[in-house]
């Protein structure tokens, strides 16, 4: 009998697996395979022919938004019923934080999809998709990190999507609360740079504030990099963060002191580097 799962791939980057790798014929086809399954109309056999074509010298990221592509054509022409789709064809959300290698970038194409179509109604027969497209990202980013699909939404509403994040920050998950972290970053690797937040990013501290001593070393590396970025455009707000930070700090939250001030001590700046000696 079929059941819904997700191809294996390797541990980590290896020489000679170009990461494209991971989104090849074997993520395609078994895509095709889970969405066939909770939905038997969907035309696999198309799908995957059509997505192949042209897909060889693509880059990751391009290969994720070309899958997208596909998917649009494939699957049920209202955004939302599509997304009903998608979600009903996910595996178990992620137990671990860590040692999860490169296969949960099988789900990177299903964060272009939403990035792509879940924002403007018009593809969703002219009704605003906002609420199924962040629950959808709530449960995907559980499997697979939203933190390059959230960004479309907080440059298209920021005041919505952060009273939202605000609230996430606290949940259960930590694939959930690293997301409130890393999609807000404005800077994000790989990502579109959220213009507002590099110029402002006072937005996001309090969460960065609520996260700073998170229990999950996932997220706390996360804030650790979300400070690094607010470093490269406002380091003066940077220098004061972790100086606040370091009164009381435990060994953990000195680390995320360490870890955010790297570049500019690096660039030799002397009060991050003081910073950093006081935060061993």
């Amino acid at each position: 009998m079929s059941t819904l799962k997700i191809p294996e791939a390797p541990n980590s980057i290896k020489k000679g697996y170009p990461l494209k790798m991971v989104l090849d014929k074997e993520a395609v086809d078994q895509l095709g395979s889970n969405l066939q399954l909770v939905h038997p109309v969907f035309d696999k056999a198309g799908f995957v022919q059509s997505t192949m074509n042209s897909i060889d010298e693509l880059s990751i990221t391009q290969r994720s938004k070309h899958i997208a592509t596909s998917l649009k054509k494939y699957l049920p022409s209202t955004y939302s019923e599509a997304i009903e789709v998608i979600l009903k064809s996910l595996t178990p959300p992620l137990k671990e934080t860590e040692g999860n290698g490169l296969a949960p970038l099988f789900y990177m194409p299903h964060c272009s999809y939403i990035s792509e179509y879940g924002v403007d109604p018009m593809f969703n027969n002219g009704v605003d998709p906002f609420d199924a497209s962040i629950q959808a990202q709530y449960e995907l980013t559980k499997r697979f990190t939203c933190e390059f699909s959230i960004r479309s939404f907080i440059i298209n509403d920021e005041g919505k999507i952060m009273k939202i994040l605000n609230d996430w920050k606290n949940d259960s998950d930590p694939h959930v609360r690293r997301l409130c972290s890393e999609g807000t970053r404005p800077r994000l690797p790989w990502a579109t740079k959220i213009d507002s937040f590099v110029k402002d990013p006072s937005p996001s501290l309090s969460i960065l504030e609520a996260l700073k001593n998170d229990p999950d070393l996932y997220v706390r590396r996360s804030v650790a990099n979300h400070v690094g970025d607010i470093a490269k455009d406002h380091l003066e707000l940077a220098l004061n963060l972790c100086e606040n930070w370091l009164d009381g700090a435990s060994k953990e939250l000195k680390w995320v002191i360490r870890h955010a001030l790297r570049n500019p001590v690096k660039k030799g700046n002397e009060a991050a580097i003081e910073l950093r000696k006081a935060a061993k």
